[in-house]
């Protein structure tokens, strides 16, 4: 069983943006949901849901950006 980074996908109230991918990216993101589908049993019927969660999970481990904002939330108490 793979060790993927995403779990089940909370259903939240969305904000709407649209963005562009490379053909390439796309597939891998049907296919990333695919085999998501398959290791949590919970059927992902829009691959996009996928994408919000994913640059979440990015984002809360970059520890460079951790660092900066920490850096900008201290420099804005003063």
């Amino acid at each position: 069983m793979a060790k993927l980074k995403l779990g089940l996908i909370a259903d939240d109230k969305p904000v709407k943006l649209t963005v562009e991918f490379p053909a390439p990216v796309h597939r891998d993101l049907l296919a990333y949901a695919a085999v998501l589908a398959r290791e949590t049993g919970q059927p992902i019927p829009d691959p996009q849901k996928l994408v919000a969660p994913m640059l979440a999970r990015f984002m809360a481990t970059d520890r460079a950006f951790a660092r900066a904002r920490r850096r900008n939330q201290t420099a804005g108490e003063g």
